[in-house]
């Protein structure tokens, strides 16, 4: 019961405290109500649930002790608009702090009644307002009940921009900057953060606010509740695609990554918070491959009912994921069939198991057993639905450890839902990102696997799979197993039918490029040794630990298997693409051309076909005839889409310069060569603006044709253009970026030979690559070798008036007075170059 009977008052009536009863008399409850403070913050823990017109999930339940169901029944019976009108009174500057107190304590109770109790409270003006100042009360009760009111507030929508505009946020954010904050008012505030993130709009003023830095903080709280929170707090300002840079550079990512990778950091909320927040961070590219590389892996949630096709071979051979075979050595009968159950006990402790094959048993192990015992998806499926989306979204995701998550996508191409498989492939390709993961992928057999899918009808299917065997081949480990498991011939004959989309031959072209790359193949040949048998230690298989294959596949993968690269077909289909595609898979499709020339040197293969338009066209790149021709779109030709296309076109001219030089070996194609168009068209190419590194095999292939063909030199000079236009550049490239002193000074001996030697326009190509610099940089740091060199340069270079200009604005002068003064050994040599600059 109250203990003092008032007047009603009306929203609408004057607040005049004439109008109330004397100041003696206070506004109080029962005494077993408020008997002690220690119950109240056990209040503001507790989880409630308010019924509002779509209101987020706040996470509060009504309170459950005796003397506050107490006070919540007589306040739903007899409390009434009167008496919260008098309590908003109470919250005015013009009361005392006790009255204040006692006051947001009562409206604090009164909104744990509901979205009608609330709508009673946000009646009068400015109410928030009051509430929001006692937020800077000295008194610990006074701000936590202040801060459990706005929560209740919060969790309505229609009421959050009052509680955001009321100045909360701010009030907030310098409460959790205390380091004294009481554990009850920090758990409210943070639950007030939680609510207000749920609005669109205010998550952006809540990022702004840098509150994402202090959830982030609170992520490292010892108490479950506040890390809950904050986890909270952090997947709903993830839902804003434009919070996403900030809360990464703030380092979210290994914040969260930490509660799924450890079965031991966080609660399921926590596991489950975590979750969504990376889930929206990884739908950009680049920080998907971040949440990666903390050990998490996207892996697709099919449904349950789709894992039931999955039926595991009772009866295959003991052998690891990957298909390595186990010798069993075991062969006595057993009556109940412990041989083969405990079979995997019974290990040579000899053997051995690397890293990688191990987690591969333990990751197929587990999914298996919760495939068996139909729990798989359970967990994932409850705790990844985004707030945004629906529970049957057929895209959506989870995050798994990599472990687990390596096998469970394994796992999904065993199954018979094609859209399952697809999915899964996809997923693969995103995680390989680096070679851990393509290894961990290859010992868990997902390369027999996607083998197998290779040859599918489908078409879709087929374009996941070559797009997973495209991120995979980047490791030479797993080209080897590619090979070794006759992945060859798929891939070739996807190459060679017409039915087959532009993606799939695009894809599948740039997988056999990595695996028949010509450098792998020379490496293999001089550096790689044979494979030492007796020194294997897996036993009976001679496998191979580090890829998984035995020696018998390293045979197979050299003899029958690249005989599908020698058929014609496949070779006029390269020269094919070789003529009318974009320059990225012409530089595949003469990478692999070459490949068949090393796999076959009487280049029969090639040679059959009409290679030399193929050539022809490579050559014959749009880009540089359109950047010869205009200059008006200089802009353009600074842009990153026209330097990653002019990189494109200089990789492929490279590509098929080599693949020429490879080609001019054979007296057969010699014959047959229009020697006099290559040179003219590898000449205009070695003179236009691609990439430095690209002209390299240009000019390794003018100087072949020049020799093989017996131009005349002393009219048209290959040698002189190869010089001014490759061997320069090259040699100033290697003085301005090399990191070793001696590099640069061998790169400037050399240089300073070709100057010697008196080649035309030499010291015009050092000035205009930009080499002025670095030269008058080594003249005062190099060793005397090199300054001798460089003094020299620039002497030669001072020779023509013409350079002065430049050599002054490079600062030479300086430079040699220094040496001059010094006294140096190369004094006398500055000291005529000083001269002639100032004549």
């Amino acid at each position: 019961m109250l203990a003092t009977t008032i007047s009603i008052l009306t929203p609408s009536s004057n607040l005049n405290p004439s109008h109330f009863l004397p100041s003696t008399t206070r506004l109080t409850l029962p005494p077993s109500s408020f008997k002690s403070h220690s119950k109240l913050p056990l209040l503001a823990r507790l989880n409630h649930s308010i019924n509002s017109n779509g209101g987020g999930p706040d996470r509060a339940v009504g309170p459950t002790s005796p003397e506050v169901d107490e006070l919540e029944s007589e306040t739903s019976s007899d409390f009434g608009d009167s008496y919260v009108a008098l309590s908003v009174r109470m919250l005015g500057l013009d009361h005392g702090p006790p009255d204040r107190e006692q006051a947001i304590v009562t409206l604090w109770q009164y909104s744990l009644g509901g979205k009608k109790c609330i709508d009673n409270i946000m009646q009068y003006p400015g109410c928030i307002n009051l509430v929001v100042n006692l937020l800077r009360s000295e008194s610990s009760l006074s701000c936590e009940a202040a801060a459990g009111l706005l929560r209740s507030v919060s969790s309505i929508d229609i009421y959050r921009d009052s509680v955001a505009d009321s100045g909360a946020i701010e009030e907030i954010n310098r409460l959790l900057t205390q380091s004294d904050l009481a554990l009850e008012v920090l758990v409210q505030s943070l639950n007030i953060l939680w609510n207000l993130s749920f609005d669109e709009k205010l998550r952006v003023k809540l990022a702004k606010s840098d509150i994402h830095l202090l959830a982030i903080k609170y992520l490292d709280d010892e108490d479950k509740i506040v890390k809950e929170v904050a986890a909270g707090v952090l997947a709903n300002l993830a839902l804003s695609q434009v919070n996403h840079d900030i809360m990464v550079e703030a380092g979210v990512i290994p914040k969260l990554a930490r509660f799924l990778t450890s079965d031991s950091a966080g609660s399921q909320v926590i596991r489950k918070e975590a979750r969504n927040a990376l889930l929206e961070l990884a739908k950009d590219e680049y920080y998907r491959i971040l949440v990666i590389e903390e050990g998490l892996v996207l892996v697709p949630l099919i449904g349950a009912a789709a894992y039931k096709s999955y039926i595991p071979d009772k009866y295959e051979p003991i052998a690891f994921p990957d298909g390595t075979k186990l010798e069993k050595t075991y062969n006595k009968p057993s009556k109940y069939g412990a041989s083969e159950l405990l079979v995997g006990l019974n290990v040579d402790n000899n053997i051995n198991i690397d890293e990688a094959k191990a987690n591969a048993i333990i990751g197929q192990t587990q999914q298996q057993f919760l495939v068996r015992v139909g729990a798989i998806e359970r967990e994932e499926s409850q705790e990844t639905v985004p707030h945004s989306e629906c529970s049957d979204d057929p895209q959506r995701l989870t995050l798994l450890p990599w472990i687990d998550g390596v096998a469970r996508l394994v796992l999904i191409l065993e199954l018979q839902d094609m859209s399952a498989i697809i999915r899964a492939a996809e997923s693969i390709a995103s995680a390989c990102i680096n070679e851990h993961m393509r290894i961990a992928f290859k010992e868990a057999g997902a390369v027999k696997h996607l083998l197998r899918l290779l040859s599918s009808d489908d078409n879709a299917v087929q374009l996941a799979v070559t797009q997973a065997f495209e991120k995979l081949a980047v490791s030479n480990i797993v080209c080897h197993v590619i090979e070794a498991q006759g992945g060859l011939g798929p891939l070739v004959s996807n190459l060679k039918c017409s039915d087959v989309s532009g993606a799939i031959v695009e894809k599948s072209l740039n997988v056999l490029a990595q695996i028949l790359d010509p450098n792998k193949e020379m490496q293999l040949k001089f550096y790689d040794g044979p494979v030492n048998v007796s020194e294997n230690t897996n036993g009976g298989d001679n496998n191979d630990s580090s890829t998984g294959s035995s020696s018998s596949d390293q045979a197979v993968s050299e003899t029958k298997p690249r005989n599908d690269i020698l058929d014609s077909v496949f070779t006029a289909r390269l020269v094919e693409l070789l003529k009318c595609s974009s320059p990225s898979l012409q530089e595949k499709a003469a990478s692999v051309l070459e490949f068949v020339a090393l796999a076959d040197p009487t280049l029969t293969p090639i040679i059959s076909v009409d290679i030399e338009n193929g050539l022809n066209s490579a050559f014959q790149q749009n880009l540089l005839k359109i950047s010869a021709d205009t200059e008006s779109d200089v802009e353009d030709q600074f842009s990153a889409a026209y330097a990653i296309k002019f990189e494109e076109a200089g990789l492929a001219i490279s590509a098929a310069s080599r693949l020429l030089t490879r080609l001019l070996d054979s007296k057969q194609f010699c014959d047959k060569l229009n020697f006099s168009r290559f040179i003219d068209t590898l000449r205009k190419i070695l003179k236009s603006n691609i990439p430095l590194h690209s002209k390299d095999w240009v000019a390794a292939c003018l100087v072949k044709l020049s020799s093989l063909s017996g131009y005349d030199t002393s009219s048209n000079p290959i040698n002189v253009e190869v010089t001014l236009y490759e061997k320069i550049p090259r040699l100033v490239e290697q003085i301005k970026t090399s990191f070793s002193l001696e590099a640069q000074e061998n790169a400037v001996v050399e240089l300073n030979r070709i100057v010697s030697e008196g080649v035309v326009d030499s010291t015009g190509a050092i000035i205009s690559e930009g080499a002025l610099y670095p030269l008058v940089k080594l003249i005062e740091e190099g060793s005397e070798r090199g300054v001798e060199a460089s003094l020299t340069i620039l002497y030669n270079l001072s020779m023509d008036s013409e350079n002065h200009a430049a050599l002054v604005a490079a600062g030479v002068v300086p430079a040699l007075r220094r040496i001059v003064l010094s006294e140096k050994p190369q004094w006398q040599k500055a000291l005529h170059l000083l001269r002639s600059l100032q004549t």
